[in-house]
């Protein structure tokens, strides 16, 4: 899939590494964010995403079904305990992912992006010179299927990375794969297949296509509240699963109904799960694709590997025909897969606004 690569930026990791307790540079700088209004979790129904137990689901809980509708419907965010995937298969890729971001700068330059390319270490969606910047490093990579690897951006330090990656990621795409099962039941699909090929229909469910991405936020000392490590967006995905590497809070999502922002405590073992656009769009609105982002520590790092989940290459994205009622109008642009994912990676990171162009009042028909 051929889409714009994002313009080459300074390793935030190496930059303070080099300047100690030097001012934070201008680019990352986000004075407004010490004004934003952020809630506290504290553990009641409108402070605290969803959980919901993936074995009870694979049993057909009736309960646990409607509480997955209820979350990807009103949250599009939850936390999925007793997901199935071994401690150890976890414990390993945090492992990998530590161990990468703990190699000297000059190793990871080795794995660097390049020109138009997406996969490697770096950033994404950069896209101009004055944009405001992440105080983030990332590793992304396509994962899922194999014949999508390009294994010249994997790393091969620690030894171990790309077993452990491999193991990791087919045990989260097997994971994403019957969450979607569940969710088609909900939706009253009776082919889960539906919600991986898209409105052009006939791709079976192993075509559904996945990407890695390992993100570090180092501390910002000088300026913790007035940077951001991942700036506010929605995914472009089906559902994304994140596996939070250490128990450092970060992700905050945009609460449904007032717009203050939630942070997210990661429960131990859990990942947490949101709901992606082009979900919303399949689903014509039905299930939530919410915005978030990534706030930094000032003492302490964090890391986290983000799974994304999206349909074949082949897939057309658009309102489901069979999820629209006879008198309900499809609210989004129908467009093949790869320029969705174009248009997607070729813009910065700003709210939903990549959400909101796809909406038919945005878009010639």
């Amino acid at each position: 899939m051929e889409m714009a690569g994002s313009l080459p930026v300074p390793s935030v990791q190496a930059t303070v590494a080099a300047a100690g307790h030097a001012p934070v540079p201008p680019r990352y700088l986000r004075p407004e964010v010490a004004t934003d209004v952020v809630v506290a979790d504290d553990g009641n129904a409108t402070t605290t995403i969803p959980t919901i137990d993936f074995q009870r689901l694979l049993l057909l809980d009736p309960e646990e079904s409607a509480r997955l509708h209820g979350a990807c419907q009103d949250w599009g965010f939850f936390q999925l305990i007793n997901h199935g995937v071994p401690e150890d298969v976890m414990e390993a890729m945090k492992g990998s992912t530590q161990a990468f971001f703990a190699l000297p700068a000059e190793a990871k330059q080795q794995f660097r992006q390049e020109a138009g390319q997406l996969e490697g270490y770096g950033q994404l969606f950069v896209v101009s010179e004055d944009q405001k910047l992440d105080w983030a490093d990332v590793l992304y990579l396509n994962t899922q299927p194999p014949e999508h690897r390009n294994l010249r951006f994997w790393p091969h330090q620690p030894d171990s990375f790309s077993r452990t990656l491999d193991t990791h990621s087919a045990a989260v795409k097997h994971v994403a794969d019957r969450l979607l099962g569940a969710m088609s039941r909900n939706l009253g699909l009776t082919d889960r297949v539906r919600l991986v090929a898209g409105v052009s229909g006939g791709i079976s469910l192993p075509s559904m296509i996945q990407s890695v991405r390992m993100n570090y936020y180092p501390p910002c000392a000088e300026a913790a509240d007035k940077v951001l490590g991942f700036s506010p967006h929605s995914d472009s995905d089906l559902l994304t699963l994140v596996l939070q590497v250490n128990q450092i809070q970060g992700l905050q999502i945009r609460r449904p109904g007032d717009g203050a922002w939630l942070p997210i405590t990661p429960l131990q073992g859990a990942f947490v799960v949101n709901v992606g656009d082009v979900l919303e769009i399949f689903t014509n609105g039905r299930y939530r694709s919410v915005e978030h982002r990534a706030v930094v520590n000032a003492h302490t790092e964090r890391l986290s590997v983000a799974a994304f989940h999206s349909p074949s290459i082949h897939a057309t994205v658009g309102p489901l025909p069979e999820l629209l009622g006879d008198q309900e109008a499809p609210k989004y642009k129908t467009l093949d897969h790869q320029s969705f994912i174009t248009l997607f990676f070729s813009a910065k990171l700003q709210g939903k606004s990549f959400l909101e162009r796809m909406k038919k009042k945005h878009l010639s028909d």
